[in-house]
Order: structure tokens, then sequence, then C-alpha cells
């Protein structure tokens, strides 16, 4: 392990060096894993490390490199920086300012589960990460154990386009469409072998533990949570942005860290649109860790943390969201297809004031209908958004159905959607 060790925080998001040269005289070398044993104390280590996924599952990320290293010959590793979350840019801003990190740790990864060939997943949409990317990539083409094995694949920017059933069915030639499992990539991947397919801010971590060690990784963040995590803090806050917390972090330190707020906040959307609303004395008491959200019927998800205004209207911020949801369904289950779209309905015309008495209670009954029946996570994506919106604005959503809009349905729109112009509308 190097001896150039970075103290505290940022970790991931410390000023990025400018080229490989910059980037090797400031980490150090990676381990080499050329020996069997090098390669499975290395696994141990990560699996020391508590260092889970950061793609929004928080799958530990040794037992992901164990099961695929012992998966059969010649496996393959996905570094996955397919964003589709709209509210997230924190994949994008790694790519862009620190690919070489990215790089190191699907590098290592591959050390590590015998792999030659690494896919480097982009959203299409994210043309700078991508040049950034293909950038680092050409420096480090001595590196590669034959001409063109690590490459940069390009996906639609569909929101289930980077699900890793999604970006493994692509990587075989189909679309960008989530695909029932099992088997899992782990398993079967692509073109039948056993694929590691890894969020790129998992393999950011995954560089610094292969050169500090397990205690290192654990030095910040909790005893049952080490690490960091990078958030992407948005809404009403002083300076929107990505930043870099210790698991553990309460929420109240997260928005302070972006500016604080900017007007009185009335609650928070936290884990971007597969996540979970919030109101804020409840927020106000929790932190950033899997677990305490778990407790609390959320999930820390992609990081996602939307500062929301008192003054917004929660009932269309989840309308607008929910009709996004319905329209990225990948059209291959009816409880996703009709079963969104009915909801999504329902949830416009509550917004406008033009529902019928019991809507409420029919949404309610409709999202126990899709859950857990679509072939992807989506329908329980939009279960968990929905339902945890008619919770925390339930008074909001009593008063539409009653008595028509609210006055604050006349607030600028703060949760983040596509520009329709610019979305992909086919799944290649």
């Amino acid at each position: 392990m190097t001896t150039n060790v970075i103290t505290g925080l940022p970790r991931l998001l410390a000023s990025p060096p400018a080229d490989l040269a910059e980037h090797t005289a400031r980490y150090g070398p990676l381990p080499e894993l050329r020996k069997r044993a090098e390669r499975a104390e290395f696994i141990a280590m990560v699996e020391r490390s508590g260092l889970r996924g950061r793609g929004g599952g928080g799958f530990p990320t040794g037992r992901k490199l164990r099961a695929v290293a012992d998966g059969g010959r010649h496996p393959i590793v996905v570094a996955n920086g397919a964003e589709g979350e709209p509210a997230s840019h924190k994949d994008h801003v790694l790519l862009q300012y620190s690919p070489h990190l990215v790089i190191d740790g699907a590098a290592v990864a591959a050390r590590a589960v015998g792999a030659e060939e690494i896919h480097f997943v982009v959203d299409r949409l994210d043309t700078q990460g991508r040049a950034a990317m293909e950038a680092a990539l050409r420096e480090r083409a001595h590196e590669m154990p034959r001409p063109g094995a690590w490459h940069v694949d390009v996906v639609p920017n569909r929101y289930v386009a980077g699900e890793e059933s999604a970006v493994v069915n692509f990587l075989n030639g189909g679309e960008a469409k989530p695909i029932s499992v099992p088997p899992r990539p782990f398993e079967r991947g692509v073109r039948g072998r056993a694929t590691l397919v890894q969020n790129v801010e998992t393999l950011a971590n995954l560089a610094l533990v292969a050169r500090y060690g397990s205690e290192w990784f654990g030095s910040v963040g909790t005893t049952d949570e080490p690490g960091s995590v990078l958030t992407t803090t948005v809404g009403a806050v002083a300076r929107p942005g990505v930043y870099e917390f210790a698991l553990g972090t309460p929420f109240t330190s997260v928005i302070d860290g972006a500016g604080g707020p900017t007007e009185p906040l009335g609650a928070l959307l936290v884990g971007g649109y597969f996540g979970t609303w919030l109101d804020l004395p409840t927020a106000e008491r929790l932190v950033l860790a899997h677990g305490v959200l778990r407790q609390a019927g959320a999930t820390l998800g992609c990081g996602v943390v939307v500062a929301v205004p008192a003054l917004c209207c929660g009932v269309n911020e989840t309308a607008r969201v929910a009709r996004y949801l319905a329209s990225e369904s990948a059209g291959q289950c009816g409880p996703c297809v009709y079963g969104l779209d009915a909801i999504a309905s329902a949830l416009e015309a509550l917004a406008a004031g033009r529902a019928a008495q019991g809507t409420v209670a029919t949404v309610e009954r409709w999202l126990g209908d899709v859950s857990g029946r679509g072939a992807c996570h989506l329908p329980d994506a939009v279960v968990g958004f929905v339902r945890s919106s008619l919770a925390v604005f339930a008074d909001d959503y009593v008063l539409h159905e009653r008595k028509g809009p609210c006055a604050a349905i006349t607030h600028p729109p703060v949760l983040p959607l596509p520009d329709p112009r610019t979305r992909d509308r086919s799944w290649r």
C-alpha cells in the first residue's frame, strides 16, 4: 500500500490531478495481485472494509468480487456510470473530474477476479464524462492486456437503462431494458460470462481501499457503515451540487454543507425518484446511513437529497415525477405500463383540483396492485415514492381532493426532470 495516505475528507472529490502522471504521483501504484493468494487476500480485505455499492442497492462489494472470482473463466468487469436519475450528478462529476480513480477501481477489480475486459458505461448525454474517460483510457493504453480490452460504451438516456441487468442486456446487443433475474450478472452476464457490475463511485472507493487498506477506509463513517458517500444536494439550498460526507452525517449538516436553505423547508426527498419523501421533523432526526434510513422506511439510494420549500406543492411535485417515471416504463409488463400511467393520471388530476372524491384512496389501492409485479424495480420505486408523499403531504392531498388546488401550486417546480428535447425515445 502507498504511503501517500489521504486523511479526512474529501476522499473522492479532492482536487483532481490533471493527468496520469500527477494521478500516480498523488496516489501511488495499485497492487499488482499477480498471485492467487494475493487476489484472495485482497478480496478478503475488501470484505473487511465494509465497502458497499454506491449505485443504490448497497450490496457488499467484497461479496460481489468473490462471487465473480468463483464464477468461471474469463469474467468481465463493468464500471457503471449510466446515471439515469435526473436529480443525481455524482457519477458525472466522478467521470469528468476523477476518471483515473474510476479506472483504478475497475483495473484492480479486474485483477482481483481474473478479468481482462472492462466496459466503462456512460449516459449518452454525458458528453463531458465520456470525453474525460476516453482521454484517460488513451493515456493508459499501455496497461491494457490487449488493445481495446478497456473501452467506453454509451447507453441511451433512459431512467432504467443503468439498472445492471439492462446494462448487461445492452452490452449483449439488446435494448437497454431490464430483464428478469436470476441468473444475475455475477452468475451469467455479458456473453454468458460471470460479470462484475459496479457503480463508478464504488470503484473509486475500491481504488482507495486497494491502496490504503480497510482500517483507513473505516476511519470515517460509522462502525456499521464505514466510509464516505457522495450526495447530490439540490432544491432550496444556496449552493446546489455534489458533496462528499461521512456516512452517519446528519441531514441537517448535509443541507448546511450546501450553503443552507434559501427559504423555509417543508420536506426532504432522499434517495432520488427511487427514494422517499421525509417530513422536515423526521429528516432532522436522521442521518446518511442505509440502516437508519431503512428503519424509518426510507432509502439512501443514489445519494440524492432534495430540499423542498414549505411553500412548494408536494402533490404537484409528486404528480410531475410520477408522470415522468410512467413515461420511462420499458413497456414489458402490464402492471408497469398501465398501472403507472393510471397512478400518474390520478395524481395529475389531484394536483389540478379536478379529481373525483375517493381518488386518494384509489391511488393507494393501485399502489398495492402494482407493488412487486414488474420485471424490474421501476413499479416498486413509484410505489415507495408516491406512498411516502401520501403520508408526508396527507393534508394537502385532502385539500386538493375536496377543495381544489392549493395556492402553493403556483410555486416554480423544484424536482428536476430531463429536457424533453434531448431525451432518448429509443432503447438503443
